[in-house]
């Protein structure tokens, strides 16, 4: 057999182990066709060199927002997969976002795609924002959202304009249940936190740096709770969304201790940045408006901490990016929040830029960067993070997120040893976007080459993007598998066959 591509030379690294030394992969027609010793080669078969460095499964961020109306100044299909391509990332799944207003998800999702179609530098998939699920959304367009292939669905705790209630999560958490869709939440309490901002406003503090004081950890310590709460009367799989409290994240594992399905994801941003960031430079308070985000960057080191050991416990499932960016340097954008000059946190559109730094940061706390007693996490648990248990959750198994015979050839390919050492610069980046909150992070390694379905997106050896725009591919998505966990828990002091009563 003779191959289209072999990628040799590298330490292969899955989920679970490191493969022997000299292992090699051999790609057809963009899928890996076969792993072994010495692969036979024709006159026409491209061989890569990986020279000593690790490979690892293209990325997959299943947590980004693009093209969102609710972020005019924001990154587009174009510019967001191109920044996910350059830092190692093959498959996005964004949000396409219903309105309180409207009546149907038909149209949400139908335009949403069209917005994607040949724009994409990588493969990508959808989720769907609900904000108003009607009996007729519940009865017949879930179904429907399974039959297009979008299989999970978001829904929010908090935001006036956007939360559903406990009694609108339980209806969803039902369906799902029924239908096998991955309901993903955000948590945090919204009377908490909408009391917080009375006062603050109250006695003046609007200044950006307040925004981690209003929406406190316990905030997102009782949503989380209450959350895990309703997903365990209905039974349903849920991903809490960006956690950044321990205290919520121990909610996570005392839930999964007793086998219940629930998954947490976090993100760059909880573990690499405090809140001192958000109080901006010394004569300019404002530019801490760049990391604004909810939940806020904690305060204190022993926060990030707590965030690591869910990370290496295996507590967290995802790694995601919560790519959500807003312009800085824009009326449209940050400095929304001021308003005639006055700073107004409450104002300042949420969210970040960070799928394109997310896997460089994450492969940099591993033991390919550092010394064994120095390093966060395994190699196989970032494969974990950044791949594999995002396309099972996802419903993308056996397509997307492993190295193995009949997977897409998405890849990553590392630089040996401290060759790819680098700082994060925002003149960098691909993301259209005018700060990275990671500037002058160094990070151990950058990928070298990234691999769409056989083919090179991303060349740093050739100075940049080379995949072209709309190579990427929309991922009719299955039904997703529990990673943690079980169904058909019964809940604590219910007898086991109390739901047949009600339902």
């Amino acid at each position: 057999m003779a191959f289209d591509t072999i990628l040799t030379n590298g330490l292969i690294v899955t989920a679970s182990d490191i493969l022997p030394s000299g292992t090699e992969i051999g790609i057809t027609a963009g899928v890996i066709t076969a792993l072994g010793l010495a692969l036979p080669h024709g006159p026409s078969t491209k061989i890569l060199d990986a020279r000593g460095a690790y490979i690892t499964p293209g990325g997959i961020d299943s947590h980004v927002h693009l093209a969102q109306k609710n972020s005019p100044t924001g990154d587009g299909w174009e510019s967001g997969t191109r920044s996910a391509a350059a830092g190692g990332t093959t498959t996005v799944i964004a949000f396409a976002s219903q309105e309180r207003g409207d009546e149907s998800l038909v149209p949400v999702v139908e335009e949403y795609l069209k917005l994607a179609d040949g724009q994409s530098y990588v493969d990508y998939g959808v989720h769907c924002i609900v904000t108003n699920p009607t009996a007729k959304i519940l009865d017949s367009e879930f179904a429907w959202l399974f039959e297009q292939g979008v299989t999970s669905v978001k829904l929010y705790m908090t935001y006036e304009h956007m939360r559903v209630p406990d009694r609108g999560v339980l209806e969803i958490l039902f369906k799902c249940r029924e239908l096998g869709m991955t309901t993903m939440i955000h948590a945090e309490s919204h009377d908490m936190i909408s009391f917080i901002i009375e006062g603050l406003e109250r006695k003046g503090n609007t200044e950006p740096y307040f925004h981690a004081l209003a929406r406190p950890r316990i905030a997102e310590d009782e949503a989380s709770y209450r959350a895990i709460s309703l997903a365990e009367l209905a039974d349903a799989p849920i991903l809490i969304v960006h956690m950044s409290s321990e205290v919520a994240v121990n909610h996570v594992r005392e839930a999964q201790g007793r086998l219940l399905p629930v998954h947490a994801e976090t993100c760059p941003h909880y573990l690499f940045l405090l809140s001192e960031e958000i109080k901006g430079k010394e004569h300019d308070h404002f530019s801490g408006a760049k990391h604004v985000c909810s939940p806020p960057l904690r305060h204190r080191m022993e926060d990030l901490e707590g965030l690591w050991r869910g990370v290496a416990n295996g507590t967290f499932t995802t790694w995601s990016s919560d790519h959500a960016p807003s312009k800085y340097d824009h009326p449209g954008g940050k400095k929304l929040g001021l308003v005639d000059g006055i700073p107004r946190f409450s104002k300042i559109p949420n969210g970040l830029p960070g799928v394109e730094t997310r896997m460089a940061l994450l492969f940099g706390q591993t033991e390919a960067c550092l010394p064994a007693s120095e390093a966060k996490l395994s190699l196989s648990r970032f494969v974990q993070l950044t791949a594999s248990n995002a396309a099972k959750l996802y419903g993308l198994s056996g397509r997307k997120g492993s190295i193995a015979p009949g997977f897409d050839a998405d890849l990553v390919v590392w630089y040996p040893g401290v060759e790819g050492k680098r700082v994060i610069e925002q003149g960098k980046m691909h993301h259209d976007m005018d700060y990275t909150p990671f500037e002058g992070v160094e990070v151990g390694n950058w990928p070298r080459w990234t691999m769409l379905r056989g083919e090179i997106v991303w060349s740093d050896d050739e100075g940049g993007v080379v995949g072209k725009k709309g190579i990427g591919e929309f991922l009719k998505r299955g039904r997703g598998e529990v990673v943690m966990g079980r169904t058909g828990n019964v809940p604590r002091g219910m007898l086991g066959d109390e739901r047949e009563y009600w339902r």
